[in-house]
């Protein structure tokens, strides 16, 4: 039995290597490899969306001073009978926009930059997965980020809502400028690439380690051990990369002054106003949206690329 099972190790490898060169040939391959990422993190996106309004709204409490906190239940409590239940989807437009982009790129350029770097190097360990999903991270999100900074200001404004995400594009461009659209995009890229990194890396590291060391085979169950692993430290690797991105995107000067001049100083200022847990601000917030997203999305990313005929992750 134990023979069996040894022999099939060459054999999951190998199919790996015949993935990398089917994919590389068929341009519908390549279609189905973005359209199934995208659609998987669009699906998770629009579920846990209300998560992470109240994540935004955490992480804004008591901006440069220190105090206690509102829980999310209270704020959650609070959103619904001052504002209805629709305030919880408030910057959901661009938020699926934003996903099906974002989530396309994020998860279809893991594999590609992962595979370049293995005939490059010769290897696909540990370091080459995490710098795979930087990489993907950093350069989707540098591509998007206006349409997360018109989600954050929906998300925190109730009045917007009733103006949606075009004329709140408009008035953002003609009273800050263009360049308005990419406020705390340094801190986003950081955060997108420490999130890609650490969310694909550990899922596809714990993939091969779960097959390796126990009966666990490509299937659901070893998707969903896998990616709740994946989930759980990649929230605590991003949270405070997402509060300084916040702050960054929701600031606006007043004749001409910043509060923060840029994520470093951001984080200092956080810091030294606010404490250490200040960083972490709305941390619960975010692993409550962010483990079933990671969840979610490579569940049903791995079902749909089956359903197209491609390789797991």
């Amino acid at each position: 039995m134990s023979e069996n099972s040894t022999s099939n190790k060459p054999t999951f490898s190998g199919a790996r290597n015949d993935e990398k060169q089917s994919w590389a040939a068929s341009p519908s391959t390549v279609f189905n490899h973005f359209a199934t990422s995208g659609l998987s993190v669009a699906v998770a996106t629009a579920i846990t969306h209300p998560l992470d309004v109240l994540k935004v709204r955490l992480q804004m409490q008591l901006v440069g001073q220190k105090g206690p906190l509102s829980g999310m239940g209270k704020l959650f409590l609070s959103a619904v009978k001052n504002e209805g239940p629709k305030s919880l989807y408030q910057g959901l437009t661009p938020a699926l926009t934003r996903s099906v982009v974002y989530g396309g790129l994020r998860l279809g350029l893991y594999e590609p930059s992962k595979y370049a770097c293995e005939f490059a190097f010769g290897s696909s360990n540990v370091l080459v997965k995490i710098a795979s999903g930087m990489f993907a991270g950093a350069i989707s999100t540098a591509l998007t980020n206006p349409m997360e900074v018109l989600k954050v200001r929906l998300q925190m404004n109730p009045d917007m809502r009733k103006r949606g995400p075009i004329l709140e594009l408009r008035r953002t461009v003609s009273e800050e400028g263009i360049k308005a659209l990419w406020k705390g995009v340094g801190p986003a890229m950081a955060r997108a690439a420490a999130l890609t990194a650490s969310q694909l890396a550990t899922y596809d590291e714990t993939k091969q380690i779960l097959v390796r060391w126990t009966s666990l085979e490509e299937g659901f169950l070893l998707h969903l051990f896998s990616s709740n692993v994946a989930g759980i430290l990649s929230t605590f690797v991003t949270a405070p990369i997402d509060m300084v991105k916040t702050r960054l995107m929701l600031q606006r000067e007043v004749k001409g002054v910043k509060i923060y001049k840029g994520g470093f100083h951001c984080a200092y200022q956080v810091l030294l106003t606010e404490g250490l847990m200040g960083l972490y601000k709305g941390g619960f917030a975010i692993f409550a949206r962010l483990g079933p997203q990671t969840t979610i999305t490579f569940i049903l990313c791995e079902e749909l690329r089956k359903f197209a005929g491609l390789k797991a992750i």
